[in-house]
């Protein structure tokens, strides 16, 4: 199973979601991050992708964990993942479009939950109304 990370940036009422524009996910809008790299802690692997992925500097202390969540694909073990949440609510630098990512404000009481993973409108709006949450998902093979 993978170690991943989601990271949600936070201000005020808004936050931040991030178009996948290649590979896994491709099309959906999410957090940043992925998959936590051998050596790296989880709380590297939020730094270290929020760079990579949409410009901006995230310094470990201003990170709160609010989640796990295991995602499992119906005869894909390869897929397998257990993702760490995090919401930040400071940042250092603008959040920018990467060759990865294009990034985009949102209200809290209005995101795209058609054009995101389908159970993130079970476990989302908890979360950002400061519910911890735990959940395991399984998706049907053709889920991509």
């Amino acid at each position: 199973m993978k170690v991943t990370t989601l990271c949600f940036l936070v201000d005020g009422s808004r936050v931040l979601l991030a178009l996948k524009k290649r590979g896994f996910g491709v099309g959906r809008w999410n957090g940043v991050g992925g998959k936590v790299e051998q050596g790296e802690s989880i709380e590297d692997a939020v730094v270290r992708e929020a760079v990579e992925e949409i410009g901006v500097t995230l310094k470990i202390e201003d990170l709160t964990k609010v989640a796990v969540h295991r995602f499992a694909f119906e005869n894909c073990s390869d897929m397998e993942q257990e993702c760490h949440v995090f919401l930040a609510r400071q940042w250092e630098g603008q959040p920018k479009e990467t060759e990865e990512m294009a990034p985009q404000w949102f209200d809290v009481s209005a995101l795209p939950f058609d054009s995101m993973w389908p159970e993130d409108r079970y476990w989302l709006p908890p979360t950002f109304n400061g519910k911890r949450t735990k959940g395991d998902f399984l998706f049907s093979r053709d889920t991509k």
